[in-house]
């Protein structure tokens, strides 16, 4: 697969077609319009281009109100729909029929305003049960609250931390004010609840004197009638509040039979907001409007079709290499490819003159992926997962890349799993082993265990790194040569290459004593060759001894760094597919022992499969995303290290927008 070409579009149309011109680019859905350059028109016509006007603003608003809508009806009455259910279809024509919808605007109103109620609802029992709750303590004073006193005497409410002793307040009080007299209404862990009658010469006396047991006075203005008379006609406030929000709760639940066309408008917003997007992007004139913009060169014969039936003047040309930074990137991909696309657009989209790596790392994803997790089971779960996934919800875009990047990698965990006999760890040799003590069964087969050849996976795992690296330096070799640079590539790429093979020749001396003496010799004189040719590449474009002499040994410490670490990042193959099959085999055991120690029965058969169920759910979603993130990173830092440009701006034509339904032509 590769980067699809682009081709960039100048269109000049009358202005009494512009919105069906609009409306047919955006069914055609292969269009990115941009802003116009004035380079390349006539000057008489540039001086007189104006931005077109749009209603974006009142489209945004008018989405937020519908999302705010559906959002009240899926708080107070939430759709049941079942699990893993795909979006419902609707055809092009009565999609695009906004008259149809214009009438459910007072429904959406109507439901924001309910909810708005019921949040005012909300705030005032709140305020009402914190009177009722001030109130608590002094229900059984039976003095109305808007009593201040007489002409001679005056009363305080008020209130005392609970660990000051009533008897010394009372005491205190009367060597200050003869005339003053305290009593409790009530007591909490908290405070004394009292009150204070003083004659009101002697109140500010006596209010200094309790001022240093922290007697606080405690406001009920507005409050008329006793504590009681008031807190029960809070309480009948707050069923009353109760009752208008059971209404108006119901109501709302009355008007879910409008959910599915508030969201088929709220998808239709969506297409306005980018209907008016585009508009805003145009420039014109009194009689025309004039559009640029990107389309995939693979569809000019249909785009000229369409254009035909309007009444415009266009030009469609290649983009120029200065241009190549803003051409919009689009990846042509099959089943396979597809699948690395959700990868891409995480990291970053290649350049437009770029190198598209998905089909390149496409199987080392996969396979990498596999041999990290290595279960037949935990692939099943995977595969069985993605297959009903897709059947169910029909995914699309980035769904349908995650759910077949999950598919891909479930069939290689499989496969990896039946290289080493993982099936959910160890489990089918542990349970017929339970059964019958005395089989001499050892289990699944493999080529290789994790657990017993641990020295093996990590061998396998460094050369399949040294495969995915140099993969990755073809690449950028090929990719010098298309653009001129070949002593670039012969001094970078190919001098490690010498370097490599020599490594190898010399190498499998030490391994094998059965290889010829000779064979480490010559590997090394072509190592010292290749070591040659990589330092005066390095250095061959630095001025000077010394600026040459730096380049080398900068090259020297780079290289070897570089190197190592790149390989050595790939130990991590090994120590996912280890750690891995332990975790699964530690829970075997643990799921096994109430049997082993116990024998089969009904409970010790319960508690086997709860902790395997568990275990094994814990141990299976940690791999899944612990897999990935390594795999990524393989991918991301040492293999698009090689030869990756990044930077491209993805391809957003204008084209029909939707959420909550499926749209069909």
């Amino acid at each position: 697969m590769a980067i699809v070409k682009m081709k960039k579009l100048r269109l000049m149309a009358v202005r009494n077609q512009k919105e069906e011109l609009l409306k047919q680019l955006m069914i055609f859905g292969c269009v990115e319009l941009r802003e116009p350059e004035n380079d390349g028109l006539a000057p008489e016509l540039s001086q007189y281009l104006s931005r077109e006007s749009s209603s974006v603003s009142e489209r945004r608003a008018e989405k937020a109100l519908l999302q705010q809508a559906i959002g009240v009806l899926n708080t107070y009455a939430p759709a049941k729909s079942p699990l893993l259910s795909a979006k419902p279809d609707v055809a092009l024509s009565e999609f695009l029929n906004r008259e149809s919808l214009e009438k459910y605007r007072s429904v959406a109103e109507s439901l924001i305003a309910d909810e708005d109620r019921i949040k005012r609802i909300g705030t005032e029992e709140g305020r009402v049960r914190g009177l009722i709750e001030s109130l608590a303590p002094w229900l059984s004073f039976d003095c109305p609250l808007e009593t201040e006193g007489t002409r001679d005497s005056i009363m305080f409410l008020g209130a005392c931390p609970a660990k000051a002793s009533l008897d010394d307040i009372k005491a205190r009080l009367s060597e200050a004010a003869d005339e003053a007299e305290i009593f409790e209404v009530s007591k909490d862990k908290l405070q004394h609840y009292l009150v204070l009658l003083s004659h009101r010469s002697q109140h500010l006396k006596a209010l200094e004197a309790l001022r240093d047991y922290s007697f606080s006075i405690m406001s009920f203005s507005g409050l008329t009638g006793t504590p009681r008379e008031c807190t029960d006609g809070y309480k009948a406030e707050l069923r009353a509040l109760a009752k208008e929000k059971n209404q108006l709760i119901e109501d709302i639940k009355s008007k879910a039979e409008n959910r599915a066309a508030l969201e088929l408008w709220a998808d239709r917003a969506d297409t306005d907001i980018a209907f008016s997007e585009a508009e805003d992007k145009l420039m014109g004139t009194q009689s025309t409007v004039v559009l640029d913009g990107w389309f995939p060169a693979e569809k000019e014969a249909e785009l000229e079709k369409l254009l035909g039936k309007f009444d415009c003047a266009y030009e469609v040309t290649d983009p120029t290499e200065d241009e190549y930074p803003d051409v919009p990137v689009e990846l042509k991909s099959n089943k396979l490819t597809n699948s690395m696309n959700m990868i891409t657009n995480m990291y970053s989209l290649p350049a437009y003159n770029g190198v598209d790596a998905n089909p390149m790392m496409a199987p080392f994803f996969i396979i990498i992926y596999g041999l990290m997790m290595a279960d037949i089971g935990y692939g099943l779960v995977m595969v069985l997962a993605a297959i009903v996934a897709m059947k169910k919800i029909k995914p699309k875009g980035g769904t349908l890349a995650f759910c077949q990047l999950l598919l891909y990698a479930g069939i290689s965990t499989m496969l990896m799993g039946a290289l080493t006999g993982g099936f959910f760890g160890d489990i089918p040799y542990r349970l017929v082993h339970l059964i019958d003590p005395d089989s001499t069964w050892a289990g699944l087969p493999y080529l290789f265990s994790p657990v017993n050849d641990s020295n093996t996976v990590l061998y396998g795992s460094l050369v399949v790194g040294l495969i995915h690296l140099n993969t990755g330096m073809v690449i950028s070799f090929v990719e010098k040569c298309k653009a001129g640079n070949l002593l670039d590539g012969l001094f970078e790429e190919g001098s490690l290459w010498v370097i490599l093979i020599g490594g190898i020749m010399w190498g499998s001396t030490m391994l094998f004593a059965s290889a010829p003496a000779v064979l480490g010799k010559v590997g090394m004189v072509i190592i010292i060759v290749g070591s040659v040719l990589l330092l005066f590449g390095a250095g061959r474009h630095s001025k000077g001894v010394f600026g040459k002499i730096g380049a080398a040994f900068g090259c020297i410490y780079n290289t070897l760094t570089g190197w190592f670490g790149d390989v050595l990042s790939y130990s991590r193959i090994m120590a996912l597919m280890l750690a891995g099959g332990v975790v699964a085999q530690v829970f075997n055991t643990i799921a096994l022992m109430p049997a082993e120690s116990s024998g089969l029965n009904v409970l010790t058969v319960l508690a086997f499969l709860v902790i395997f169920i568990i275990g094994h759910a814990l141990n299976f979603g940690l791999n899944l995303l612990g897999c990935f993130v390594h795999d990524l990173r393989l991918q991301c830092l040492e293999f698009f290290g090689k030869f990756y440009v990044d930077g491209g701006k993805p391809f957003r034509p204008l084209k029909v927008n939707s959420r909550y339904y499926d749209v069909k032509e």
